[in-house]
């Protein structure tokens, strides 16, 4: 009995059969949800080391606990004014954009 060996591949070459090179349109929106996902645990993540339930968050930034739901589990878009006041106000961070 023969097995046959599997040829390891890179992310990026993952990505590239999946969903094609970059600048594709499926490519594109495989990149924008993954990022909008990247975020939505980035979130959770600083709630929970802060030890606020996301009522809590909600309340100090002054959206509801549907909406930072909605956000942890990637089932949101969010304005940069809400994203700055949940993260300041409500988790007493600062905010840094990267453009690349």
């Amino acid at each position: 009995m023969t097995t046959k060996k599997n040829k390891l591949i890179s992310f990026e070459e993952h990505l590239e059969k999946e969903y094609g090179k970059r600048g594709t349109t499926k490519r594109e929106k495989y990149e924008t949800g993954f990022d909008s996902f990247k975020l939505g645990v980035q979130l959770q993540e600083l709630r929970k080391e802060k030890g606020l339930t996301q009522e809590q968050l909600a309340e100090k930034c002054g959206t509801t606990k549907t909406y930072i739901s909605r956000i942890e589990n990637d089932a949101s878009d969010i304005r940069l004014s809400t994203l700055k006041r949940i993260i300041q106000q409500g988790l007493g961070k600062k905010v840094s954009l990267l453009i690349g």
